[in-house]
């Protein structure tokens, strides 16, 4: 069937390590013993640095996966306000890139302060908003007015990000930011602007994914909070989140 020949051609093409060195082999050269290593931790971490390079070079293949997906849906004509007060459209985020990034947080109106894992990933984010520009254009979408945002932004010293709000709530209905109950929800999207078309290429829909016992989190997760949490012996922790202050702040 043609579907299943398609399907063999993408493995064949992006998820296989045809002409890769054996992982084991990489461990085995690169491995070297830190000061007072026991042969016990030397041989699981030469075991767990295999695992690691077969990571990565699945990310490597689903990101490949991933630049090829045809685009998705074309996007419909929504308003936005951007930090002057002036009403644009998703084409007019793109700036003079044909790619877009955009996060939806939740930050609406009745909301009293920002969601904090929102806030984590946006802090993440600000510093090195202007690298990420030099390739795509990068946008925040919040329901509040974006007077509110950028006074928060401030708040936390970010300088780099820009922000707009939405003009109703066709968007986050459309794009996932709002559920039927009227609770908000992050959104990361990536949009392609082909001409004056702009069409929806990829968003983060593991929220229904999560295995048991695990929060539902994209592979690999886009917050380096997690990343970092990962390398550590305790990890994320089962009931852990970060907050927006804490007490022993100065």
């Amino acid at each position: 069937m043609p579907e299943i020949k398609e399907a063999l051609r993408v493995k064949i093409e992006q998820g296989n390590d045809i002409g890769l060195k054996p992982a084991a082999d990489l461990a085995e050269k690169s491995a070297e013993l830190y000061p007072n290593d026991s042969e016990e931790y030397r041989a699981a971490r030469k075991a767990l640095l295999v695992e690691e390079i077969n990571l990565r070079r699945q990310i490597e293949r689903v990101a490949k996966q991933r630049r090829a997906l045809p685009m998705g849906g074309e996007a419909a004509g929504y308003e936005f306000l951007d930090e002057q007060g002036k009403t644009v459209g998703l084409t007019d985020m793109f700036a003079d890139h044909n790619t877009l990034v955009t996060y939806f947080w939740m930050y609406g109106p009745d909301r009293e302060r920002p969601c904090p894992m929102c806030t984590s990933l946006l802090g993440s984010l600000d510093i090195p908003a202007v690298d990420i520009e030099q390739r795509v254009a990068l946008a925040v979408i919040g329901r509040s007015p974006v007077a509110r945002q950028l006074a928060f932004a401030r708040e936390r010293g970010w300088r780099n990000l820009k922000f707009y709000q939405c003009v109703g709530d066709d968007f986050p209905n459309d794009y996932r930011g709002l559920a039927p109950d009227g609770s908000e929800w992050p959104a990361l999207d990536v949009w392609k602007r082909e001409s004056s078309t702009v069409y929806h290429f990829w968003a983060g829909e593991s929220g229904e994914t999560a295995d048991p016992g695990e929060d539902a989190h994209g592979a690999p997760a886009p917050t380096p909070l997690w990343n970092i949490l990962d390398l550590t012996p305790d990890g994320r922790g089962t009931d852990w989140y970060p907050k927006l202050e804490y007490r022993d702040q100065a």
